[in-house]
This record gives C-alpha cells, sequence and structure tokens, in this order.
C-alpha cells in the first residue's frame, strides 16, 4: 500500500509541477527549458529555512515562492521581448546558471552533498510523516493548483494569454502589453514550480542539485508533449502515463543497470508516436510549434 501512495505523492508533484509548465507553454505559447530551475529554487529555498532557521513547512513554502518569483524576472524581464529560439536559449542559459550555483556555492547549499534531515512538514500538532498523509498533503496541494490554474485561465487574463500565443502582434494592436501579461504568466509558473519542490523536499527528505537539471526540464516539456497542453486535462494525463511508465518497466524485472536506458527509449517512442499521430498531445488543445 505505501508503493501506490509514493506513487500518488509524485504524481501530485509532477501534476503541480507540469500545470506550472503549461501555464507558460500552453496558454503563452513560450517554450522554456529552465523550469527546473524554479522547481529546484523552491525545494532549496524551503529547506534551507526549515534547517537552517527552523521555519515550519508551511511559513517556509509561500516564501520558497516569493522567491521562486522574484528569480522569475531575472529571467523573463530581459528575455521575453526575445522571440522563438533566442527565448529558448535565454530559459536554457539561466537553468545552467542555477544549477551551477546549486552544485558549486557548497558552503550554502552543501553543493553535490546534499542537505539531509529536511523536517517533516506539521500542521497545528499534526505531522505529514506518513505516507497516506503526505499522500493527502500533495494531491490536496495539486488540486489548489488545478483549480486556480482553471480559475485565471477562464478569467479574461487567461484569454490574453490565448491571444498573445496565436497572435501576438494583434494583441499588441489591441492595446494589450504582451510584455507585461507574458513576465506575469511567467512568474506564476515559477512561483507555482516553487511549491512542487518544496513538496518535493519534504517528502524526500533529501535534496542535491541533481534532481534539478535541464534534462528535468526537458522531461516536463515532454509530459505535456504527450499529455498535451493549453487546458487542464492534459498536463494530467501525460502526468499520470510518464509517472507510470517507469514503474511498470519494476514488474518486468529488467535490470537496474539498463532500465534507465530503457525508460528514455520508451520516453522518445511515446513522443515520437505523439508528434506523429497527434500533434497536439493525447488531451491537449494546442499543438506547440
Amino acid at each position: 500500500m505505501n508503493y501506490l501512495f509514493h506513487i500518488l505523492v509524485m504524481i501530485g508533484i509532477y501534476v503541480i509541477l507540469t500545470q506550472s509548465l503549461n501555464l507558460v507553454m500552453g496558454y503563452t505559447g513560450l517554450l522554456s527549458v529552465c523550469h527546473a530551475a524554479f522547481y529546484g529554487i523552491g525545494a532549496y529555498a524551503s529547506t534551507l529555512l526549515m534547517t537552517g532557521w527552523g521555519v515550519n513547512f508551511f511559513v517556509a513554502l509561500p516564501v520558497a515562492v516569493i522567491v521562486s518569483v522574484l528569480l522569475s524576472f531575472v529571467v523573463s524581464i530581459p528575455s521575453l521581448r526575445l522571440k522563438g529560439d533566442y527565448f529558448v536559449l535565454a530559459t536554457l542559459g539561466f537553468q545552467a546558471i542555477i544549477f551551477g550555483i546549486m552544485y558549486n556555492w557548497v558552503s550554502f547549499t552543501r553543493g553535490p552533498y546534499g542537505i539531509p534531515g529536511i523536517p517533516i512538514p506539521t500542521l497545528f500538532g499534526f505531522a505529514f510523516d506518513s505516507p497516506a498523509s503526505y499522500t493527502l498533503l500533495s494531491l490536496g496541494l495539486a488540486a489548489l493548483v488545478v483549480t486556480f490554474i482553471y480559475l485565471i485561465t477562464s478569467s479574461q487574463f487567461g484569454r490574453v494569454l490565448r491571444a498573445i500565443r496565436e497572435d501576438e502582434i494583434a494583441t499588441q494592436a489591441l492595446g494589450r502589453n504582451t510584455v507585461l501579461f507574458k513576465t506575469t504568466a511567467f512568474a506564476l509558473g515559477a512561483g507555482i514550480a516553487a511549491i512542487a519542490g518544496s513538496l518535493y523536499a519534504g517528502y524526500v527528505r533529501y535534496i542535491d542539485p541533481t534532481s534539478f537539471t535541464v534534462a528535468e526540464s526537458l522531461f516536463l516539456v515532454t509530459i505535456l508533449a504527450i499529455g498535451g497542453s493549453g487546458n487542464i486535462q492534459g498536463p494530467v494525463v501525460g502526468t499520470i502515463i510518464l509517472v507510470l511508465l517507469p514503474e511498470v518497466l519494476r514488474f518486468l524485472r529488467i535490470p537496474d543497470t539498463i532500465a534507465p536506458n530503457i525508460r528514455m527509449m520508451l520516453y522518445a517512442l511515446a513522443l515520437i508516436l505523439v508528434v506523429i499521430y497527434r500533434p497536439r498531445g493525447i488531451a491537449g488543445e494546442y499543438g506547440f510549434e
């Protein structure tokens, strides 16, 4: 039963991550490959607050969100005027910088040694120290994030984001400040990704930079490409498929030495099939070009 709870916790964490990237990529039309950086910023910010200053998880969580939002402006303000491949390269550079800081600033982040002994989240004396309770926490926060994304994308703000995605020049001609809307969407996506990072840190109780690499960012893009983007259900479908897919290999008793390679091959095969036969993903509304 604990194994099932673990799967559900990871699904909750990745639903939050993919919904946050969906706001940037699916609704606004910006291909970002630095989302794992904000995931890591959330994890490290909340962890350092809890381990260094004894801050409660539910106090550290909003602080981590604020830190991630503020750092998002470092990449968004100078980069969102760029188009296409140039914006992708800018986000890739930010991802490399954040990973470099996490890995090399040993006195602050402990670098490759990681940070162990992360405190268990507690709320009014109740500790989320069992798989079942952490599942409720993870899925509960995921439900809140999905509801938040639905509300803002159903509003006028969301309609403007879709307009920018379809034709930015026409949206500017209608008097909308497209840079401001894109910056806001990017900041919201970064803040929501930090929630997932804090959840992950509190769950595994140990973090190191290898969990927040560019490969993780590309994995999130793959989830959206397979599940679909531009709506609520696409990221959820993609998350469930790609979180469960590696677990199938465990039941096939494939040796650990080759299982990661087979997993990457299956991801690539699924991505190729979706691109060929369903460019908008399994349940998406937007086909990213």
